[in-house]
C-alpha cells in the first residue's frame, strides 16, 4: 500500500531539486522554436495576495504545456519596485524605501517559490537596481533627442496626501487618489511629458493582435479619435487684438443652431474679452474651476455652471451675433478650449442653455417632427433646416457639405482631434528614476550625456513629502556641473511616473545584465516579441497602452522588429472572498495563500484556483471547493502506485478509448485557457481507473498508458505531485521535460453525438445517436421524433437538410 500523501515534503524535495539541477533555465540556442509567456510582474507591496496565484499560477500551468509541445519556452519573472506605495510604506514604518523593498522582494521571491512555478530567476529583473534604470534614463535621451520628451507649463492633477502629480489615469471616476481616496485639486507646474499622441493613430490599430475586445475598446475609446472642423467665429471686442475664436466640432451640421459660445475657465481670451462689469464675478469663477478635477468637472451628474463675460462674437455662417460665457464643462486641452453651443442637438449643451434663458433652435429635424420645441437635445440623424442655403440637406450629407463651404470661404479646415493626451511623467516623489536633464543658466536645459547615466538615487534623503521634489533638498545631488560649458548647474529633482519602468520591463529580460544597451538585440531577435501575454484588464489605458507606445519608439529607434509587443493577451478575472464580495482587510474575507499552501499543500491550492471557474471570470473561494481538489489528489496518489489485477486478454478499448478523449479534451482545453473543464476531465479519468481497479483484471499496456498520460496531463496543474509519482513509477526525470500525450482520432471519437433537429430552421428536438450513424438512420430518426411529428403534421417535405453528426433540418411548406 503507498504512502500518504504528504505535499510538503514532497514539494520541498522538488523545488530544491528543480533549482539545483536549473531545470528552468531557458536556453537562448535551443533549436525549438521559441514561445515567450509573460505574466505581469508583481508590484513589491510585502506579501503575495491571492490575486496573485491567480494570475500567476494558470500561467505558468499554461507556459509548462507550450513546453511539453515542444517548444523553448521563456517565462519569467521579476519586481515592479519603484514608485508611491513604498515609499508612503517608507515613511510610515520609519525605514528606507529601498530596504522596505528588498525586504519585500526577499519575502515575495521565497512565496513565488513555493508556487512551484517554472520561472527562471536567472533573468529576474527589478527596476528600483541602477543596472535597471539607467536605461529608463537612455530611452529618456533618445526621446528628448526626437522630440517626444518635452517640458510644458500645465495643470495638473494635484494629491495633497501623497505630494505629488497624478495622471488622469490615476484619478478615479469620483475625483479622489486610487492610491489613497484624497480628493483630488488643480496645480499649474512646469512638469515634463512623453509625446504619446505622435502615435495615436497606430495605437487605434488593433489589427495584427489577438486581444480581448473589451481592452480593444477601451484603448480606442480613450484615444478618442474624432474628425471634424475647426471653424473661426467672428470676434469684434474693443481694444482686443484677437479677432476670431475658433473651435473644434464633430456636428458642423449643427452650426446654425449655435445660440452661445463656452469658452475653458484657463482660455487665455477670457481676461481680455471680459466686460469690466463682470471681471469680479469671471475671475471668481476661473478661481473655483481651477480648484475642481477634470472628472469632476466633466461629470454629467452635476448641475451646469457658468458666468456671462459680457462679450458675443459672430456666427459667421448665419451672421448672428451669440453670448460668449465661461463654463468649467469646457476644456482647453481638448479641442480648442472653445465650444460652440448647440443646446438643440446636444444635451450639455440643452441644460446649459435651459439654466442660463438662452435660445433653444432646432437646425436638425428629427423624423417626424412636427416643429414644436424639443422636451430634450436631439443627437440624432435628421434633416438641416433653417440652415440657410443647407436647409433640405440629410445631415449626414450636410456635415461635408458645410466643411467644404467653410474651407472654400477660409473660416476653417478638417482636421482630427485626439481625447488622449501627452504622456505626463514628472512626479515630485523621491522613489522613482531620475529625469536626466540638467539647468544651466547659461546653456539651459541640458539632458546629461549617455555616458555619465545612470544618474543615482541618492540614499541620504528626506523624502518626507511637502509639496516638492524631496531631491530638491538635496544639495548633494541638485548641484552639478553643466555637461556642455562645465559651470554650475543644477539637476531636474523631479522623478519618472513609475510606469516607465513597466514599459520596457519583458525587453530587458532577455539579457538583464547586459551593459551596452537596453538588451541584448541578438536576443530580441530570437525572443520578441511576446507570443502571450496574460494580466488584469484594469491596466488597460496605462500599462498596456504606454506599452505598446514604448515598442513603437523602440521600433523607430531601430531597437526591436515589428508594430507590437504582445501578440496575444488574456485578462484574468478576480477571486473574491468566501462571501462573494472582494477582499478587504475591513470586510474581514481575506483569504492568505501562505496558510492554503501550508495547510493543503501548493498544488492542491493551484489547482482548485484553476478549478473555480472560467479563468476570466474568477469567483468565490470556498473551502469545501478546496476539500475536494485535496481529495482527487490524494486519488491520484493511490491509483498512481497501485498494482492491478492484470490480463493480456483483456480488452483494452473501453480504458483507451475514455484515455483518448480526454486527451482530446485536455489539449483543447489547454488551448483556449479552460482550466476548470480540463481538471473536471482529468477528474473523470481518474474515476475511470478507479472503477477499472476496482471491476477486475485490466490490460497491462492500457492501464500503464493511461496513468503515465494522466501524470502528463496533470504535470503543467500540480507540478510537485506529478514529478514525484512520474519518478515513483520509474520513469525518466523529468516529467516536466516530456511531451505532452497525443490522442488517436479514432480512438478519442465519440461513441454517441447530440443531434439537433430542427423543422423550418426552429429547435424541436435533440437526439441522442450513434455517433457513425448513417444520413438515412438519422433522417429516419428525426422524422419519427414525437416532439418533431406534431410541427410536420399534414405539411409536404420539400427537403431534409443533413449535416453529419450535428443537424437534421426539415423543410416543410
Amino acid at each position: 500500500m503507498a504512502d500518504r500523501y504528504n505535499p510538503r515534503e514532497i514539494e520541498r524535495k522538488w523545488q530544491e531539486r528543480w533549482e539545483r539541477d536549473g531545470l528552468y533555465r531557458t536556453p537562448d540556442d535551443d533549436p525549438r522554436p521559441k514561445f515567450y509567456f509573460l505574466t505581469m510582474l508583481p508590484y513589491t507591496s510585502g506579501d503575495l495576495h491571492i490575486g496573485h496565484w491567480y494570475a500567476m499560477a494558470p500561467s505558468d500551468a499554461a507556459a509548462r504545456y507550450r513546453r511539453m509541445r515542444g517548444y523553448n519556452v521563456l517565462f519569467p519573472m521579476g519586481f515592479d519596485a519603484f514608485g508611491l506605495p513604498a515609499e508612503n510604506a517608507a515613511i510610515k514604518h520609519g525605514i528606507h524605501p529601498k530596504k522596505w523593498t528588498y525586504d519585500n522582494i526577499e519575502r515575495m521571491r521565497g512565496q513565488l517559490k513555493t508556487m512551484g512555478a517554472m520561472f527562471d530567476w536567472s533573468r529576474e529583473v527589478i527596476t528600483c537596481d541602477p543596472e535597471y534604470y539607467r536605461w529608463n534614463q537612455w530611452f529618456f535621451l533618445k526621446m528628448y533627442e526626437r522630440g517626444l520628451a518635452y517640458r510644458a507649463l500645465a495643470p495638473a492633477n494635484w494629491c495633497p496626501s501623497c505630494q505629488t502629480v497624478l495622471a488622469n489615469e490615476q484619478v478615479l471616476p469620483d475625483g479622489t487618489c486610487e492610491r489613497c481616496g484624497t480628493a483630488v485639486t488643480h496645480r499649474d507646474l512646469e512638469q515634463w511629458f512623453f509625446r504619446i499622441t505622435a502615435y495615436a493613430d497606430e495605437l487605434l490599430d488593433h489589427s495584427k493582435i489577438q486581444w480581448p475586445e473589451p481592452v480593444v475598446v477601451m484603448q480606442k475609446n480613450w484615444i478618442g479619435r474624432s474628425e471634424g472642423v475647426e471653424v473661426a467665429f467672428g470676434l469684434e471686442v474693443p481694444g482686443v487684438e484677437e479677432r476670431e475664436i475658433r473651435v473644434f466640432t464633430t456636428r458642423p451640421d449643427t452650426i446654425y443652431g449655435v445660440t452661445f459660445m463656452v469658452l475653458a475657465p484657463e482660455h487665455p481670451l477670457v481676461p481680455k474679452i471680459t466686460a469690466p462689469e463682470r471681471r469680479r464675478e469671471v475671475e471668481e469663477y476661473v478661481e473655483q474651476a481651477r480648484r475642481q478635477t477634470e472628472v469632476q468637472r466633466l461629470s454629467t451628474a452635476r448641475e451646469k455652471t457658468g458666468v456671462f463675460t459680457g462679450a458675443y462674437c459672430r456666427n459667421l455662417l448665419s451672421g448672428e451675433l451669440v453670448p460668449i460665457f465661461v463654463a468649467d464643462y469646457a476644456l482647453m486641452w481638448y479641442g480648442t478650449g472653445a465650444v460652440m453651443g448647440v443646446p438643440a442637438h446636444d444635451q450639455r449643451d440643452f441644460e446649459f442653455a435651459q439654466k442660463f434663458g438662452l435660445p433653444i433652435k432646432t437646425v436638425i429635424a428629427p423624423p417626424g417632427w412636427d416643429g414644436s420645441p424639443l422636451e430634450a437635445a436631439y443627437e440624432g440623424p435628421g434633416t438641416m433646416v433653417d440652415s440657410g442655403p443647407f436647409t433640405g440637406l440629410p445631415s449626414e450629407e450636410g456635415k461635408a457639405a458645410v466643411a467644404r463651404y467653410v474651407e472654400e470661404k477660409g473660416w476653417g479646415r478638417r482636421r482630427v482631434m485626439y481625447r488622449m493626451r501627452d504622456w505626463l511623467i514628472s512626479r515630485q516623489r523621491y522613489w522613482g528614476t531620475p529625469i536626466p536633464i540638467v539647468y544651466c543658466d547659461q546653456c539651459g536645459t541640458v539632458p546629461v550625456p549617455e555616458e555619465q547615466l545612470p544618474i543615482v538615487l541618492p540614499e541620504d534623503v528626506d523624502f518626507r513629502p511637502t509639496g516638492e521634489s524631496p531631491l530638491a533638498r538635496h544639495e548633494g545631488f541638485v548641484s552639478t556641473a553643466c555637461p556642455r560649458c562645465s559651470r554650475p548647474a543644477r539637476r531636474e529633482t523631479d522623478t519618472m511616473d513609475t510606469f516607465v519602468d513597466s514599459n520596457w520591463y519583458f525587453m530587458r529580460y532577455l539579457s538583464p545584465h547586459y551593459d551596452k544597451g537596453p538588451f541584448d538585440p541578438e536576443l530580441g531577435r530570437k525572443w520578441l516579441p511576446v507570443d502571450q501575454y496574460t494580466g488584469g484588464a484594469e491596466h488597460a489605458v496605462m500599462h498596456l497602452l504606454y506599452a505598446r507606445f514604448f515598442w513603437k519608439v523602440c521600433r523607430d529607434l531601430g531597437l526591436v522588429e515589428g508594430d507590437e509587443p504582445f501578440l496575444r493577451l488574456f485578462n484574468q478575472g478576480q477571486i473574491l472572498g468566501p462571501d462573494g464580495q472582494r477582499m478587504s482587510k475591513s470586510r474581514g474575507n481575506v483569504v492568505a495563500p501562505d496558510e492554503q499552501v501550508e495547510r493543503w499543500g501548493a498544488d492542491t491550492f493551484r489547482c482548485y484556483l484553476m478549478f473555480l471557474g472560467p479563468w476570466e471570470h474568477g469567483g468565490p473561494f470556498t473551502f469545501q471547493g478546496i476539500q475536494g481538489i485535496w481529495r482527487w489528489l490524494n486519488r491520484v496518489w493511490n491509483i498512481a502506485q497501485a498494482r492491478p489485477a492484470v490480463d493480456e486478454s483483456a480488452d483494452p478499448l473501453p480504458l483507451r478509448k475514455r484515455l483518448h478523449r480526454t486527451i482530446q479534451r485536455a489539449t483543447e482545453d489547454m488551448e483556449k485557457f479552460r482550466f476548470n473543464t480540463l481538471i473536471a476531465a482529468l477528474m473523470e479519468l481518474t474515476n475511470d481507473l478507479q472503477r477499472a481497479l476496482q471491476s477486475g483484471p485490466v490490460h497491462p499496456a492500457a492501464w500503464e498508458e493511461a496513468v503515465d498520460a494522466l501524470l502528463l496531463m496533470m504535470a503543467p496543474l500540480a507540478p510537485h505531485i506529478a514529478e514525484e509519482l512520474w519518478e515513483r513509477r520509474g520513469r525518466p526525470y523529468s516529467v516536466h521535460q516530456q511531451s505532452w500525450p497525443a490522442y488517436d482520432p479514432e480512438l478519442a471519437r465519440p461513441e454517441e453525438v447530440t443531434l439537433v433537429v430542427q423543422v423550418n430552421g426552429r429547435l424541436r428536438d435533440r437526439l441522442t445517436v450513434p455517433a457513425d450513424i448513417s444520413e438515412e438512420e438519422a433522417k429516419q430518426l428525426a422524422l419519427g421524433s414525437e416532439r418533431v411529428r406534431p410541427h410536420i403534421g399534414e405539411r409536404a417535405i420539400r427537403r431534409i437538410v443533413y449535416v453529419p453528426g450535428k443537424l437534421v433540418n426539415i423543410v416543410v411548406g
